[in-house]
């Protein structure tokens, strides 16, 4: 069995070839999924991303998400060098970007570009293949109707599992599907857009340069409004965010009664990671349209 330092070396092996030397290895995160680590070689300083996730693919997905978002827009995404299993680890080994001070238009850019991103549009919503959002399997069926995709491949997969994990009663899996006719005349009818899929602020960045970058993408094609009402969800971005977006993609009147509907899905995401204590949001979201 290898140690630590010799998986870093071997991550470093398999990714940058036999040329690249480990100099320095330092702990910069810790959540309840991951490990971040910040290597230092004679080929450059990288960011490690490490797990123990039985799902070997799920840092992968992440790389192809964040090609996918690189491709698709202009602001900044970290390149990535190497993904696959080392040991037990799942690893993905990408660049290290020092958080810096933002600028006086780091908000505005930030709309832009997530506006940018949003014009990236297909026939269809979903992804060709199945992802992760954190470490919940994300369906990715593409499907013509956004309602259709949205019931089958986010709300009834979570809901399901939530009382399958005794998270939730029966009874109110039952009143919580009853949303689901309601869904159609309140979504304004839109064409496929590529989204972030877990727009907050902690997968937002400032660059040293105080540009924004994304970071830990769940990408999908879907309604645009998704990312818009998840950047709301846990205290909202900066409001010059919201007026350089609409600048370029205005939101359908209505939004802010329809943004809940939207945000069930990170909170069943929630609800089935860490438990019952998001419950609540889900019930009073559910309360406002099921009477």
């Amino acid at each position: 069995m290898l140690d630590q330092h010799e998986i870093y070396e071997q991550i470093l092996f398999e990714s940058l070839g036999t040329m690249a030397e480990l100099k320095s290895a330092s702990l910069v995160a810790a959540g309840n999924h991951n490990q971040g680590i910040r290597i230092e070689s004679n080929s450059g300083v990288f960011f490690l991303k490490l797990n123990f996730d039985h799902e070997r693919d799920i840092l992968h997905k992440e790389e192809e998400g964040l090609n996918l978002l690189r491709q698709s827009t202009f602001l900044k995404v970290p390149e990535t060098y190497g993904c696959g299993r080392v040991e037990d680890y799942n690893f993905l080994l990408s660049e290290f970007i020092p958080e810096g001070k933002a600028k006086l238009d780091y908000w505005e850019n930030l709309g832009l570009g997530l506006a940018h991103l949003h014009l990236t549009s297909r026939n269809e919503f979903g992804l060709e293949k199945d992802n992760y959002i954190a470490s919940i399997h994300q369906k990715n069926l593409q499907t013509s109707n956004w309602v259709d995709f949205y019931i089958e491949q986010r709300l009834e997969p979570l809901i399901g599992k939530a009382y399958f994990d005794r998270l939730i009663p029966l009874e109110f899996l039952k009143k919580f599907q009853e949303i689901y006719p309601k869904l159609e005349s309140n979504f304004p009818k839109e064409k496929p857009s590529l989204v972030h899929g877990d727009l907050w602020s902690g997968n937002v960045i400032a660059t040293p340069d105080g540009e924004p970058c994304f970071i830990d993408p769940a990408v999908y094609f879907g309604h645009r409004e998704m990312d818009i009402a998840f950047s709301r969800l846990f205290g909202g971005f900066d409001s010059k965010f919201y007026a350089s977006y609409e600048s370029v993609l205005p939101l359908e009147p209505g939004f802010e009664d329809r943004m809940g509907l939207y945000n069930l899905y990170p909170l069943l995401v929630h609800l089935n990671l860490f438990g019952v204590a998001y419950l609540p949001g889900i019930e009073r979201i559910i309360n406002r349209f099921v009477k």
